[in-house]
């Protein structure tokens, strides 16, 4: 399989059913309440997406994705790193870190990320404490020093956007929320 350039980040089964099958996406299942309400979601999101050939990833819950037999995980700055995530998943697995410049991505690299994820590129208000944005700029520079690993832009990302970027893919939140399909379909056009 194709690593996808589209990582849709949800709380929603409603937006699982309705994507998956759409095209090559990665699912985060990204549920900040608890790891009970994210292991729930994820049993139900597992045979989704495996069943239309999506990526099921779990976020920042390790633990959920060992449980769920997902495949692999996406940790953030604040959660396990990305080497004992490794450790804990095993080789075949797929480990996502976040990543706030090319030294957290080279990093992320030597602890054995399958991938990153880069920003915020854009203002965005998904997520609070975060630094600056970076702009595309600075992000197509860093994905392009580090070639190793797919790069995934993430923070403010819209359809209208995704040509400034030049990171493999990118990774998105509310712009998915309000029209899954049309938005998924709008975007898998905008990277093929």
């Amino acid at each position: 399989m194709v690593f996808p350039r589209l990582h849709i980040i949800t709380d929603s089964l409603d937006v699982v059913r309705a994507v998956v099958g759409l095209g090559p996406v990665a699912i985060q299942i990204r549920v900040k309440s608890s790891s009970r309400l994210a292991y729930e979601l994820a049993l139900a999101a597992l045979p989704l997406c495996r069943t239309a050939g999506a990526l099921c990833l779990i976020d920042d819950r390790v633990e959920v994705a060992l449980a769920v037999g997902a495949d692999g995980v996406h940790v953030g700055s604040s959660d396990l790193p990305v080497s004992v995530a490794r450790r804990l998943l095993g080789p075949t697995a797929v480990v996502g870190g976040t990543c706030r410049d090319l030294a957290d991505i080279r990093r992320a690299v030597a602890d054995g990320a399958s991938y990153v994820g880069l920003g915020p590129v854009f203002a965005t208000s998904t997520k609070d404490g975060l630094p600056p944005p970076m702009g595309p700029a600075v992000a197509g520079a860093a994905a392009a020093a580090a070639p190793e690993i797919p790069v995934i832009a993430i923070g403010g990302i819209t359809v209208d956007r995704v040509p400034e970027l030049r990171t493999y893919g990118v990774a998105v939140v509310s712009a998915i929320a309000a029209d899954p399909v049309g938005a998924t379909t709008s975007f898998l056009k905008a990277l093929s």
